[in-house]
């Protein structure tokens, strides 16, 4: 049943990620010495701060749930 729950997590997550907003070109500019976007002040709003708060509660549960069936097979 666990196992059954956390394939489900996994699956969610993994979507909810790949819909996110690509940040790691704005990560690279920090090399590039263009940084003024990635430290300025950009908030998430509306789509964007319900999956990203959706994502993180999922990934909480995710390793919650995963040192659960940890520790019950152990």
């Amino acid at each position: 049943m666990l196992e059954t729950i956390l394939l489900i997590i996994s699956v969610l997550l993994i979507a909810l990620v790949l819909l996110q907003s690509n940040k790691a070109s704005d990560a690279g500019q920090i090399i590039s010495g263009t940084n003024e976007r990635l430290f300025g002040q950009t908030k998430e709003r509306g789509l964007e701060l319900f999956i990203t708060r959706i994502t993180a509660f999922l990934g909480i549960l995710f390793m919650v749930l995963s040192l659960i069936l940890f520790l019950i097979r152990k």
